[in-house]
């Protein structure tokens, strides 16, 4: 008898899709098509660009001027829920930016000298006066928001109309609203710097006609009576003392901190400071001095002649005896004994006459004045707060020691040399040692999926990951399964194959014994539904029938010897 052998035949696609019932195969066809447009939506996601704000908050004018200069430049964009913001491409936000920036834009909502442009034939003397005030106004408000700290702001000009008449002029004057970011403040620095900017940009403005206000109506700069606002002497003066009282503190602090360590002490003091103003003025006058050691200031001589004693004219008439008498004279510094004398001979020589002098000395006079400095310490108050000395002993245990008093003592005259202290001055200064209480920590610990660190990963690989989750649902619920059903249906059918020549290829083993082939079935048996039922239940009896026949079959199938 001889052996028949049969050879594997590996099945085909058609083959394998043609064995699955209607069912399986559009299981098959939809995740196919699902698994495809998955992979479609993911790529398509992944090379889609990220979007960033360009602007924000712009006007209606600007907006539109942006947005033309985007349709120009060829640049994608989109607006927000609302329109609040333009979005463009993140890699184009910097780019995009600078070519605006080149044209001019954004302009912003405030217009400056460009208004001066539109002027249109026929604008009365008053509406040119109105847009060059304009005009002016904007320029200086967009100058102020040039500042990193202004928001917004608002400039209001008053500029009379000038006449003919010099003294009846006004002087102009200026008000600036400002409007400051959250968090941010205006310095002095600032501010002057906000009004000598507007005063400057005016002529005959003087800088106290300037007055700024903040959002809430308060008033920053110094009004035209020098009072009001943060630039006030007020706030000067509580500028200086806060200095002045930083700066002991942190003596107190640079000298004691290497002897007890950082963290362990703590100092706080407080300055009385004098800024009174005081102007003294003193005149004082030397005593009088002797005639030979002063100055003349001024001499006068009256001189007068009695006529009705004079002696009658004597002599020959003529030329001679009518000569008028020679100009008396003497010296400005002379002596009063010498002008007495002179003068009682001059009388007895006229036989009748009077003679006065009057002489002015220069007065010696100082004249002083005294300004008091502001600013004057005049008392200082100093409290310092030591910790323990805390050492840890031979069982590693933390010991907390107090100060003896010869420590106590040569640190509390540290802290008095260091503020200069003045007992005259009422200064004082105590220092005491005191254990510090422990502070707790508390640390709030933040759980991992709730950092924002971990939140913000986890929102940019969230659609990748859903994606990926995504097909790899559809491919091992709906794929593997059809994958699976193409594998089994050319499987069954080698099977029925095998089934039908296992008779004939279980003829040869290994043992000389050959086991005779089934009986046929018998006739009165009733009749199979199905062919393959019949065939199977063929198998089924010859293998109950011959053990050995169907051992050897099974034996060279796992060897994978091709049977003879």
């Amino acid at each position: 008898m001889s052996a028949v052998a049969s050879v594997p035949v590996s099945p085909t696609i058609g083959q394998r899709l043609a064995a699955l019932d209607q069912g399986q195969r559009l299981r098959l066809a939809l995740g196919v098509v699902l698994f495809v447009a998955i992979g479609i939506v993911g790529l398509v996601m992944g090379r889609q660009a990220e979007w960033r704000v360009l602007y924000a908050n712009l006007a209606d004018k600007d907006g539109g001027a942006v947005i033309a200069q985007l349709t120009t430049l060829n640049v994608p964009y989109k607006y927000t829920e609302g329109g609040g913001a333009i979005l463009v491409p993140a890699d184009r936000v910097h780019d995009v930016r600078l070519k605006l920036a080149s044209l001019g834009l954004p302009k912003g909502s405030v217009s400056g000298f460009e208004m001066m442009e539109s002027n249109r034939f026929g604008m009365t003397q008053f509406q040119e006066r109105l847009t060059f005030q304009r005009g002016l106004e904007g320029e200086l408000t967009r100058s102020i928001q040039a500042l990193s700290s202004v928001q917004s702001a608002r400039i209001h000009l008053a500029l009379p109309n000038q006449n003919g008449f010099f003294r009846e002029q006004q002087k102009p004057s200026a008000s600036v609203l400002l409007s400051l970011h959250p968090g941010r403040a205006l310095d002095r620095a600032q501010l002057a710097g906000i009004v000598h900017l507007v005063a400057s940009s005016v002529p005959e403005m003087s800088p106290s006609a300037v007055s700024v206000l903040d959002d809430t109506g308060k008033l920053l700069s110094t009004s035209a009576d020098g009072s009001g606002g943060l630039m006030g002497a007020d706030a000067e003066q509580l500028q200086h003392t806060q200095q002045i009282e930083q700066s002991y503190n942190r003596r107190i602090l640079d000298i004691l901190e290497p002897i007890v360590g950082k963290q362990n002490v703590k100092a706080q003091v407080t300055a009385e400071v004098d800024f009174s103003q005081t102007e003294s003025t003193t005149e004082s006058h030397k005593p009088n001095l002797s005639a030979e050691n002063s100055v003349v200031r001024s001499q006068q001589v009256v001189e007068s002649t009695n006529g009705a004693a004079a002696s009658p004219p004597a002599g020959v008439p003529g030329a001679t005896s009518n000569q008028p008498p020679a100009q008396a004279s003497a010296p400005i510094n002379g002596a009063a004994q010498t002008l007495a004398a002179n003068g009682q001979a001059a009388s007895s020589a006229s036989g009748g006459g009077k003679r006065e002098s009057i002489i002015n000395y220069e007065v010696d006079k100082t004249v002083r004045v005294v300004k008091g400095a502001t600013g004057v310490v005049r008392r200082i108050n100093a409290a310092v707060v030591v910790n323990n000395q805390v050492t840890v002993d031979a069982k590693g245990k933390t010991v907390s020691t107090p100060l003896t008093d010869a420590q106590v003592e040569k640190m509390t005259a540290l802290v008095r040399e260091a503020v200069g202290f003045n007992k005259d001055r009422g200064d004082s200064v105590n220092l005491v040692n005191a254990p510090f209480a422990a502070e707790k920590v508390e640390i709030n610990e933040v759980p991992l999926w709730r950092q924002p660190e971990v939140q913000d990963i986890a929102r940019s690989f969230a659609w990748p990951a859903g994606t990926l989750l995504f097909a790899a649902m559809v491919l091992m619920g709906v794929i593997r399964p059809a994958l699976k059903s193409m594998g089994k249906a050319p499987t069954f059918a080698a099977a029925e194959g095998a089934a039908r020549g296992g008779q004939l290829d279980a003829i040869e083993a290994e043992q000389p014994d050959r086991p005779q082939l089934g009986a046929p079935r018998d006739s009165s048996e009733p009749a199979q539904t199905s062919a393959s039922e019949l065939r199977l239940e063929d198998a089924r009896k010859l293998t109950r029938d011959n053990p050995a026949a169907v051992a050897n079959i099974v034996k060279t199938w796992i060897n994978g010897e091709a049977p003879a």
